[in-house]
């Protein structure tokens, strides 16, 4: 079966790693998968280094439609010879999809909340009505995504939950986690608690620098590693200075090599109130046996069992994300325990394996459903 996955992203985000991790598991005997990207996405090389055809197209990036942009992407289908054409976003390429009459597979890979017109029953279910008509199959990356779908129209039977697979890491040894940790002028013996995010308000970054605040008055020897870039980088950095934590706060900035960085971790946090779906670093951090505090928006839930492998903790809640932290820097046994139970965990529901056969298996019943018996003998 021909499929063609489009995705309108420059940068490498959330539905980008979905891809890539797809391209690394799917069945080569079963499937040929084609990828289109907006030209000079960031996305290309990486696309291009798992033997995959990528498909440049002259369309704007980061926007999920635009009218001019629905006939370059049917030349690009038609080119290509898909009978599924999977859109990440990507609206126009699913109208493109539907007008050369083959199966459409679309991806929520967001959690937003629903308000304003798309509340009100008149646009809600007009809104339904276009998701459904350029869809035979709609995958959500949560269980709160799809809710997000259900509330702005979408019938829940169209939709399937999908949880996102990662490939599992392997920690650094000993030797190479104190050299990490003496490059970030961690102190020996720190517990190290890290968030991995965009730094924008949503992310929550604030509330664990009260946390840390918190902790650091209580005597607790802890180091906060904050990860990433944005736009709240001056603003986290000016309250890490006012609140006199310096030396307790620190910034990595951008990591590309995630799995080094989690290696440094004792504890991984995610403290979002605002579009978390499923968190690629947490499935990651989980395959090294590192369990997390998360806030439990979203689709935090879905991946953190709350006792099992972290604790979930209120949005917008220093106080509780600090006591979580403490717990888990002062008892032992129910750390270990959460370590073993990230393992355990992840070999159960993320791997990019059992994530592959999950949307090879969308694929399949969106071509029947799309195409009847004339399928059947293919797939």
């Amino acid at each position: 079966m021909r499929v063609l996955n489009v995705c309108s992203d420059m940068n490498i985000g959330g539905a980008g790693r979905c891809i890539l991790n797809f391209l690394a598991h799917y069945d080569r005997e079963a499937f040929r998968v084609d990828v289109a990207l907006p030209r000079g996405s960031l996305l290309i090389p990486e696309v291009e280094k798992l033997d995959t055809q990528v498909f440049e197209v002259d369309v704007r990036g980061d926007k999920s439609f635009d009218r001019a942009d629905i006939n370059k992407f049917k030349a690009v289908i038609r080119e290509s010879g898909a009978q599924v054409v999977h859109a990440h976003g990507a609206m126009s390429a699913r109208v493109a999809a539907r007008r050369c009459k083959r199966a459409v597979v679309f991806t929520r890979h967001s959690v937003f909340p629903v308000g304003g017109a798309m509340a009100i029953p008149p646009v809600r279910w007009l809104n339904g009505m276009i998701n459904e008509y350029y869809a035979d199959a709609i995958i959500a990356v949560a269980e709160a995504a799809k809710e997000n779908l259900v509330d702005s129209g979408v019938h829940p039977q169209k939709i399937e939950v999908v949880l996102n697979g990662v490939d599992g890491q392997t920690r650094l040894p000993p030797e190479a986690i104190a050299e990490e940790r003496a490059k970030y002028g961690i102190p020996d013996g720190h517990f190290v608690a890290g968030i991995l995010a965009r730094l924008e308000a949503v992310k929550g970054h604030g509330y664990l620098i009260e946390a840390a605040r918190l902790l650091k008055d209580r005597g607790r020897e802890i180091t906060v590693l904050i990860a990433g870039a944005g736009q709240m980088e001056e603003t986290l950095r000016a309250q890490v200075g006012a609140l006199g934590l310096e030396d307790t706060v620190l910034f990595a900035g951008f990591v590309e090599d995630v799995p080094r960085l989690l290696s440094v971790l004792d504890l991984q946090v995610n403290a979002s109130f605002g579009t978390e779906a499923t968190s690629l670093a947490l499935l990651e951090g989980m395959s090294m046996g590192l369990p997390a505090v998360v806030t439990d928006y979203g689709g935090n839930p879905g991946v953190i069992q709350d006792g099992v492998n972290g604790r979930l903790v209120p949005t917008r809640n220093s106080v509780a994300l600090a006591a979580a932290i403490e717990e888990m820097m002062t008892d032992r046994v129910a750390y270990e325990q959460m370590v073993a139970g990230s393992l355990d965990v992840f070999a159960e529901k993320f791997t990019a394996e059992i994530y592959a056969r999950n949307i090879e298996r969308i694929y399949r019943r969106a071509a029947m459903l799309r195409y009847g018996k004339e399928m059947e003998s293919k797939i």
